[in-house]
């Protein structure tokens, strides 16, 4: 450690990373560079980057990623249905690990020696930023002060009341990570999980109750498996998710109350506002229906099933990801279609879609005097589909007679 001479530290403005900066500056004797990256979080850079100048740091860096986020990251999660135990949109998994790469990127431009970040050793964030920088450069320090510095919130405050560290007035109930694909809220009266969320847990959806009265129809464009227009209007990837979570937002679309299972073995209620993410996950699983056969979307699920868990896990550089991100990709080959979905006071449902290579035919499937369908081959089929069932139920009523 005492080769430390210089450490890029993850910043976000509170009160943790800024006091990281003179802790880590004091203890490794190190000069302390600091990078804040703007994944849509939708705060005042400006205000941040002044603030960790004035508390110690040598320099500071504010990184715009929404763009490379949204394509490199939120596309990718789309294509495999990104859900983490069927239901978190794994927002905040998605970001680590791009923070964890602009990081390295700073720290090769300034020639440090180390990164540091404010995660807990409760957490799943420390295993998504530490595995990502090690996999991009094992000769990096990853330091954690936050889980080592031994420290309670309080004596935190003391520390920086000591060192002139401002600390904001405002306290904290929740404590909110957000970015371009959704919020996470948790502590406070959510660590019961009886509790209700209160109302000022949601800042991007309306009240149920509150949302209006005529549902309102979206039609989403897909080409590839990613969405590129909304009502036949293309928009760029940051431009259409911005216009989804404010939409289906104030339909009341969005709003999810988890319980999670960390990566560390704690069970935690979790909530999460992802308006956006809820709607078009929603809408490409049904194009999914509608063009891949049976047995693609069976096997399909159980990668992306394996994909939600490696990001959610920190494994966003394992092999293993770009794998299945090979899968993935051939299946998003003709995944181009529309779909027509219907919010409505906090619900969303898929009411339309179509598509060119839809596997749906309707000479096939109608009932009506214009059916192709040969319905006297289930002669045949049906006996031979349940032949097995049958015998395997004789062989069973002769063990039961024995006994």
């Amino acid at each position: 450690m005492s080769s430390i001479k210089k450490i890029v530290l993850a910043y976000s403005g509170g009160l943790d990373t800024s006091v990281a900066i003179k802790w880590l500056g004091d203890k490794y004797h190190a000069k302390i560079v600091t990078c804040t990256v703007d994944l849509g979080q939708g705060e005042d850079f400006k205000f941040i980057g002044e603030k960790a100048l004035k508390v110690g740091a040598e320099n500071h860096y504010t990184i715009d990623a929404k763009d490379e986020f949204a394509k490199n990251y939120i596309f990718p999660s789309i294509k495999a249905n990104g859900l983490y135990e069927g239901k978190y949109p794994i927002s905040t998994s998605l970001g680590r690990p791009l923070i964890a790469k602009k990081l390295v990127e700073v720290a090769h431009k300034e020639g440090a020696d180390a990164v540091a970040h404010g995660c807990t050793g409760k957490g799943n964030d420390q295993l998504r930023i530490e595995t990502s920088t090690k996999a991009l450069d094992p000769n990096l320090t990853v330091l954690a002060p936050t889980r080592n510095w031994g420290m309670s919130r309080d004596q935190e405050v003391e520390y920086a009341n000591k060192h002139g560290i401002p600390v904001s007035k405002a306290a904290k109930k929740y404590s909110i990570d957000q970015n371009l694909w959704g919020r996470s809220i948790e502590s406070g009266p959510l660590e019961n999980p009886w509790n209700a969320p209160e109302d000022d847990v949601w800042e991007w959806t309306m009240s149920p109750e509150e949302a209006p009265k005529k549902p309102t129809v979206m039609e989403i464009t897909f080409k590839g498996g990613a969405p590129v227009a909304i009502d036949g209007k293309k928009l760029d990837p940051v431009s259409l998710i911005e216009h989804v979570n404010r939409v289906a937002g104030e339909n009341g679309v969005g709003r999810i109350d988890h319980m999670e299972d960390r990566i560390v073995g704690i069970k935690s209620r979790e909530t999460y506002e992802c308006p956006a993410a809820v709607t078009i996950l929603e809408a490409h699983k049904d194009l999914e229906k509608l063009i891949l056969n049976r047995r693609e979307l069976t096997f399909k699920r159980l990668v992306d099933e394996q994909w939600s868990f490696m990001v959610y896990a920190g494994l966003w550089d394992d092999p293993l990801r770009e794998d299945l991100d090979a899968f993935i990709d051939k299946t998003s080959e003709r995944m181009d279609g529309k779909v027509k979905v219907k919010l409505y006071k906090g619900s969303m449902i898929v009411v339309g879609r179509e598509s060119p290579y839809s596997v749906y035919d309707f000479k096939t499937a109608t009932y009506d005097s214009s059916s192709t369908f040969d319905q006297t081959l289930s002669n045949g089929f049906v006996p031979l589909w349940g032949l097995q069932t049958v015998v395997s139920r004789k062989v069973m009523s002769k063990m039961s007679k024995k006994k």
